[in-house]
């Protein structure tokens, strides 16, 4: 009975039971407030719908017992049982008359402008609001009525308490109200009918527009993240490292021009013990468009010098972070991202496009050249930079199968020579160089991932075939040079790519990755004579020669070893090497049948502590030790030790 009581009160929707109390406002500071306990779940003001219904005589209303008031109540709260609403349908006066001199009774409840606080009607409302917490607004969460408030304020807050105690008529089935508050309830509406009426067109707007702008509240933003990378770093070793070709020539007492040393070294050129500090620095303005979407622009510079060529003779020992420009200013990456629907995400990058950046890579805490691994090759499975040398223009594409099954596909144009803002040949965005990659990413478990990656490659100059850091030969495997002529140079190459990988986490703060990739390349045209080697009968390289690389690694990840955020890293790892090789005129009098192939397996092992300094700044002390580098056993081992210190902002 209760419910169906006071359902048949409620009116339609008002806007804000707030304006009933920011009407009071500016007599605060005139009347000292009255206290009233703070309601335990105050209610936003919004408009319950219309609802009209005859109204039940006071005999057929049960006596229903009273909810208590809380402790800590107004001084001063006139109980709705003692407030004696007037016989007719008006409200009494607003000030006391004097003796002798009745007031004459107002006609009409329209012609009142404000309700005031001596009003039946106001106090009425008042001991509701202490009662059932109805309104709330002010900071103590408290109802002050110390003025009068105009008509349709105090409209507001009465459908605020109508719409409070429905909800807790909703929530219990024990008796709630009381008879005199049903009849308060009904002679208010009674009262304030026209008023309830008028404001329901104001809220319906109100509310309409409300709507609109919560699905259209996001603005276009954006945003700068920083990072700066400063780096200390020196190498230790004897030696340069010369690939196997070269250390057979140097045994058999030959010359060893045309076998790929570095310009400007030999065999016995010291690697250059030499303590460097550079830096890199990016800021990346992030902006979306739709909350769901990013627009990053990055701008780079840098100033650390890859260890490599003619400063260690292998790429094995290039740092995850380096690269220079003499630290000026450029783009180094243009990407944008958006859904397309739950399960398909886009990339598309104009500049700087790197396939890690938008797929999983199975070593997701050594990833990171910032904050991960201090080595190139300590990151991820090389695959993922063949030939583009993460530096491509296109897109990539990532469609959620399963909740476990993931597939990407992509494509970069650009590097291994190539231009793909260059209108001419060899250039472009499908006649120059290119990775095209397919990946199918399973999750069986939460702490598990497994997956199959395989890229097929093209670069019209031969070159970027091992990811980089790799053995000379695995990066050019048909020892292509610059020259276009077909009796000696350039080797226009494509390659197969297959990658397997995995990661592991074996306990919540210790993660296992892994993966082994081998590469199939195969030339594309015939060159007679390269360094020296081959004769138009006997050519250097055939049209169809095969050269195949292999390359592994595992890598083991701590987290929080110390305090929160600290990360420690281990790689243990086989770099890309040349197993096998069609390379090399068959009649070769000092390396028969052998030439461009790594003779023994380079070793490379990676240690590093990343100290959480605090949250915007790293420090990573760590030691890389490359063993029988380009994949030659006579070469000393070379050992790189850095000290990198990140910085986020």
């Amino acid at each position: 009975m209760n419910k169906f009581w006071l359902r048949s009160l409620l009116f339609s929707p008002v806007l804000l039971g707030a304006s009933l109390l920011g009407a009071t406002s500016s007599m605060a500071s005139e009347v000292q407030s009255p206290t009233v306990p703070s309601p335990e779940q105050p209610t936003a003001v919004t408009v319950a719908p219309a609802v009209v219904s005859s109204t039940a005589p006071v005999s057929d209303v049960p006596t229903i017992q009273p909810v208590r008031p809380r402790a800590g109540s107004m001084r001063q709260v006139i109980p709705v049982s003692q407030l004696a609403a007037p016989e007719s349908p008006t409200l009494g006066a607003a000030t006391p008359t004097k003796p002798g001199k009745p007031m004459g009774q107002v006609t009409s409840v329209s012609q009142l402008s404000d309700v005031q606080p001596t009003d039946w009607a106001f106090q009425a409302l008042q001991s509701l609001v202490e009662r059932y917490g109805c309104i709330a607004g002010y900071p103590d969460s408290t109802y002050r009525g110390q003025r009068a408030l105009t008509r349709y304020e105090f409209a507001a807050g009465l459908n605020a308490c109508m719409q409070r105690v429905e909800e807790l008529l909703s929530a219990t089935t024990s008796p709630l109200l009381t008879k005199e508050e049903l009849l308060a309830f009904q002679k208010l509406q009674e009262e304030f009918a026209a008023e309830l009426a008028m404001v329901r067109g104001q809220v319906d707007t109100l509310e309409a527009r409300t709507t609109q702008l919560e699905a259209q509240q996001f603005s276009t933003t954006t945003k700068l993240n920083g990072e700066i990378v400063v780096v200390g770093a020196g190498l230790i070793g004897d030696n340069i490292a010369i690939n196997s070709d070269t250390q057979r020539r140097v045994d058999a007492g030959k010359s060893t021009s045309g076998t790929g040393l570095p310009a400007g070294t030999t065999p016995n050129t010291d690697i250059p013990e030499n303590t460097i500090l550079a830096d890199r620095i990016r800021l990346n303005f992030d902006t979306s468009f739709t909350g769901k979407d990013q627009l990053r622009t990055r701008f780079q510079a840098n100033n650390i010098t890859p260890f490599q060529g003619a400063i260690t003779g292998t790429s094995e020992t290039r740092l995850a972070f380096d690269g220079t420009n003499g630290n000026d200013v450029f783009v180094s990456k243009l990407q944008y991202r958006f859904p397309v629907g739950d399960k398909t995400t886009f990339y598309v990058a104009a500049v700087g496009g790197e396939f890690n950046d938008n797929m999983f890579t199975f070593n997701p805490l050594l990833e990171s050249s910032a904050r991960g691994a201090l080595s190139r090759f300590g990151r991820f499975n090389p695959i993922y930079n063949l030939v583009s040398g993460g530096n491509g223009t296109g897109f990539t594409v990532n469609y959620k199968i399963l909740s476990s099954l993931t597939i990407t596909g992509g494509y970069f144009a650009g590097q291994g020579g190539s231009d793909p803002a260059n209108p001419l040949n060899n250039n472009g965005l499908f006649n120059g160089a290119y990775s095209a990659i397919a990946q199918l990413q399973f999750k069986p478990t939460k702490t598990i991932d497994l997956g199959f990656t395989y890229v097929r490659a093209y670069s019209p100059f031969g070159a970027g075939f091992g990811g980089a850091p790799s053995t000379t030969f695995s990066n050019n495997p048909f020892a292509s040079t610059s020259a276009t002529g077909a009796a000696a140079g350039r080797v226009p190459t494509t390659a197969d790519a297959f990658g397997w990988q995995g990661t592991f986490r074996v306990l919540p703060k210790f993660t296992v990755s892994a993966w082994a990739g081998y590469t199939q390349t195969y030339a594309q045209r015939t060159v007679n004579t390269i360094g020296g080697q081959g004769t138009a009968a006997d050519p250097a390289v055939e049209n169809g020669d095969q050269a195949n690389i292999f390359n592994a690694a595992i890598t083991f990840a701590f987290q929080d070893l110390l305090k929160d955020g600290d990360l420690a890293g281990l790689v243990v790892g086989l770099p890309p090497r040349t197993i096998n090789s069609d390379f090399g005129p068959s009649g070769n009098p000092v390396l028969p049948n052998n030439r461009r192939i790594d003779q023994d397996t380079t070793v490379m092992a990676e240690g590093f502590y990343r100290f959480s300094v605090n949250d915007n700044l790293d420090i990573t002390p760590g030691i890389i030790a490359v063993i029988n580098p380009e994949g030659n056993a006579s070469n000393d081992p070379i050992f790189v030790g850095v000290i990198r210190s990140t910085f986020r902002f």
